[in-house]
């Protein structure tokens, strides 16, 4: 990342708002925005594959679910926070991840500027892609500061977008199996 220009590019924005750039409160501030922008959007120039490459032989072939992965991302509309919950179930053919490697798979892409129908998208193709699995669901739910704070002005509003791949895609008592050990 060029932290210089984050930094002019929030100098100009407090200009442009009618800010004193120089102010005690806001001198320092292009160098923590970007910072906090080096944080959180840190996801662009990492592979999920890193994260999903060490795996674990089973014989069973049922269900994992991780559920409740809390995330926080940057929507690249109005470059304004979404935040909500990942839940991930996938089939394993043969071979299992770590659970934490679900969780750091999530962080990879929700580190990034996005949209949430494309990260729920991107996370099911990399757990497809690195686990190989028989398939995999992925849904995710939102709550958007775009729309919470500003435009329609509706908070508590969720956006809720799912993948199916593989055996989900095709399989109608799977995919009520994932909505019901959701609920538990």
């Amino acid at each position: 990342m060029d932290k210089e220009k984050i930094e002019a590019g929030v100098r100009l924005i407090l200009e442009g708002i009618g800010e004193d750039k120089e102010r005690e409160g806001l001198a320092e501030t292009p160098e923590r925005v970007a910072r906090m922008y080096e944080e959180i959007l840190g996801g662009m120039g990492q592979d999920a594959g890193e994260h999903l490459q060490k795996t674990f032989t089973v014989a069973g072939s049922e269900m994992v679910l991780e559920k409740n992965i809390t995330f926080y991302s940057t929507c690249e509309h109005h470059l304004m926070p979404f935040f909500g919950q990942v839940h991930i179930a996938y089939v394993p053919d043969g071979r299992v991840v770590g659970l934490s490697k679900l969780a750091r798979t999530v962080e990879v892409y929700a580190a990034r500027l996005q949209l949430q129908e494309r990260m729920t998208e991107q996370i099911a193709e990399a757990v497809m892609k690195y686990l190989a699995p028989k398939g995999v669901m992925v849904l995710v739910e939102a709550e958007h500061m775009c729309m919470s704070m500003r435009g329609v002005k509706k908070p508590g509003s969720k956006t809720v977008t799912l993948a199916k791949k593989g055996v989900f895609a095709r399989n109608p008592d799977l995919q009520e199996q994932f909505f019901k050990m959701l609920e538990r």
